[in-house]
Parts: structure tokens; sequence; C-alpha cells
């Protein structure tokens, strides 16, 4: 059985546990990559601002590379003190622990314009660590449906709505088209990224349509855009929802895209109906599955991954206790390795249950038993992550890359 150890102990702790808010937090912000999601203060926890939220840093940087996306909780035991000249300390107040961290820096190319003068910053690009994620119309039409009055939106998506992002992105409903403005300012601002931030890694994703062959097109148009543009030959995944066959062929025959990323989300099929109606609705459980083993056939066994979202089932409407849910997620690592799929856990923070005492607790025992065992199916099927497609510099919400690393390490 695996243990836990070193950094992926501690990047588990602090995603699970949260870091609670002091005037450093606030301050970094001058210096630091913001964090898509205010710090709201609880009851009666000293408010600086006055205004009941904050902006907070999203990313932490360890010594040795790890990164951890912060999570602000006014409950939690870690804390941040320091400043950019003498440095930053992440503390645990229960044992007094201290460990140097730097925050993800704020990079020129965040407050840069594209020739036109589109902000970078809305120009389809986003950056974990050393990944620069491509989304030139993240408006999903998911949200857009409803069956019987059930929305069709995955249940852990607040991201796809349609929004001013759609359209300053020039994102209609109803247009699979990416127009050629929108592509070319994307490449402006892709340019300043990889050159300002060692980008290692490119992922391409977007909003999902609720005919899967449209979704492709559109995907195809975007990954012949960018292999033009990528100069520099920097690996590129495909993280588009399940497609045809035949769409999928065409990305490879082209090859287009180094590695393949359908995000089935969810194992099991009473799960995936629950928490992602409308890939269940327009797609289908065996449908995704079946145009994942199509890109393993054609790419290989470690080369075809799928996003799992890992927390979700503990909301209260699933009825799961951690334990149960740890079951049947690493029934389906078994399940997908046996077929050469690759799946990424990424911790998602349930939003039902906060009363319970063993809130944080209970998602970091699911978390933690969910990775070990997975590090162990992982090594029987002779599958790892491909540094290609991701890494511990980029795996801000996931284990897999640490505890593979800490491995290799140990070993060597």
């Amino acid at each position: 059985m695996i243990t836990l150890t070193g950094s992926p102990a501690l990047k588990v702790q602090v995603m699970c546990e949260g870091i609670r808010y002091t005037p450093a937090l606030g301050a970094a912000v001058a210096h630091a990559m913001p964090n898509y999601y205010p710090y709201r203060f609880k009851d009666g926890e000293p408010d600086p601002t006055g205004r009941g939220t904050a902006t907070i840093p999203y990313l932490i940087n360890l010594a040795d590379g790890t990164e951890i996306r912060i999570l602000g909780n006014g409950d939690s035991p870690w804390h941040i003190e320091g400043d950019l000249g003498q440095g930053y300390v992440l503390i645990d107040d229960r044992s007094g622990l201290r460990v140097p961290m730097v925050f993800e820096p704020l990079r020129p190319w965040q407050s840069s314009r594209t020739s036109d003068g589109m902000p970078f910053a809305q120009a389809g690009v986003t950056t974990h660590g050393d990944m620069l994620v491509i989304n030139v119309a993240p408006g999903c039409e998911y949200f857009l449906h409803k069956h019987e009055g059930q929305s069709m939106r995955c249940s852990f998506c607040a991201y796809g709505a349609p929004d001013e992002r759609t359209v300053h992105l020039g994102q209609k409903a109803g247009q699979v088209g990416i127009p050629q403005p929108t592509l070319e300012r994307m490449r402006e601002a892709m340019d300043a990224v990889i050159e300002q931030a060692g980008i290692r890694h490119i992922y391409l994703v977007g909003g999902s349509l609720t005919d899967w062959r449209a979704e492709g097109e559109r995907f195809l148009q975007l990954a012949r855009f960018v292999k033009q543009a990528n100069a520099r030959g920097i690996p590129v995944a495909l993280g588009s929802g399940a497609l045809p066959d035949d769409l999928i062929e065409q990305f490879h025959r082209e090859q287009l895209v180094d590695h393949v990323c359908f995000n089935l989300e969810m194992w099991s099929e009473p799960l995936f109906a629950k928490v992602c109606p409308g890939k269940h609705r327009y797609v289908g459980y065996a449908r995704w599955i079946a145009a994942l083993e199509t890109a393993v056939r054609l790419w290989g066994r470690g080369n075809v991954y799928s996003a799992m979202v890992a927390g979700i089932e503990l909301e209260p409407e699933h009825g799961l206790e951690w334990e149960q849910a740890a079951r049947i997620a690493l029934e389906g690592a078994e399940d997908l390795c046996a077929r050469g799929i690759v799946p990424i856990y990424s911790l998602v923070w349930p939003v039902g249950g906060r009363q319970r005492p063993d809130f944080h607790a209970r998602i970091r025992s699911y978390f933690e038993t969910l990775n070990t065992g997975y590090a162990e199916i992982r090594a029987r099927h002779g599958l790892r992550v491909a540094d290609s497609f991701m890494c511990h510099r980029c795996a801000y919400m996931q284990l897999e890359c640490d505890i593979d690393r800490a491995a290799e390490a140990v070993a060597a």
C-alpha cells in the first residue's frame, strides 16, 4: 500500500483544508496571478476589506516545483506570512511546520493587448504553471437546454455558462465555426504566453455542443490553426468531448494533436447520468468510452486520457460515504487502465454537506485513498502520465504526477 509523504502529502492537505486569509495573502495579489474565485470571509472572521470578499492569489509553488491551487477557508489551520522581498512561508498552526513557497506570478502578458486592442486575458488563453489552456469558445450549449425540467449542464460546472466571455470571443449560439479574428487574437496572446511562461504543454478545450459531430468540426478548425501557429512544436492535447470515429481518425491522420483527453468525468453510468446529464443525453456513456477506445487504437496506450471529477460524489444528493465513492472511482480506474486509458482525477470541493464536522476530513480521506490506490493500478498496468501531456508544474488540482515523481525519486 502506497503512503503519501513529502510534497504529495502536503499538497493534499492544503488542497482539502484550504488556506485562511492573512494580510500577506491579500497583499500578494499585487504581483501574483489572481484567483478566479474570491475569498469569502466566514461569519465572525476578521475582514479588513469590509466587503465580505477579497481577491487572493490562485496558485502556490513549493521549492520542488509542486503546484497547489488555493482554496480560501476561514477555518483552515494553514496560513501564509511574508512578502515579495523577504519571501513567503506556508505555516501549519497545528505543528508549526513552515514551508517556503512562492505564488504563481502575475506576468506581463496578463496586462497586455492584441494589435487591435483586445486584452490578452480576454483572448481565450489561460495558464496553469507550464500548461497553456486554449479556450476560444467557452460557452457550453448544455447550459441552454433542459429535459423534463432538468438542466443539461454538468452539475459541478459553473464555467461554461454563456456570458460576456462568449461575446468578446465572437461566439454565438448555433454557430459552429470560430471567427478568424478570434483565432488571430488568440495567436498573439499565445505567442506572448509561450515566451513568458515557459510553456511545455498546450491543451485545447471549449464548451460542448449538443451535436458531437459539429463539436468535432469546431475542434478540427482550432487544432489546425494551433498546429500552424505552434512554431516551437509544443505537445498539444485535444480536450473536446467524445467525437465520432471518423473525426477522431481525421485528427490522427493530420497529426494535429499528440494526446487525446475526452473527459468522461464520472465512473458508473448512474453517476454519469446524474452528474453529466448533457453528456449522457447527447453522447451517452457507452459511446463516450467507445470513443476513448478508438483514440487508444490510434494514439496507443498511455496517450489517451480522461479527466475525472473527484469529490462531487460526496454531494448529499448521491447518498455516498467517502469509502463507497472511493471504491467506485477505483473500479473505474482499473477498468479504464485495462483499456489503455489514463484517468486524471481533479479534486472538486462539494458544495453540500458543509455543516458536517468531518466535511474537510472526508474529502481528504477520499482523495488520498483514491490516489494511492490508483497509483498502484497505474503501475500494475504499466501506465504513467506522459510528461508531454502534463507534469507536476501544471497539475494544480491533481496528484498523479506528484506521486509518480516521488516514487521515481525513491527508486533512484
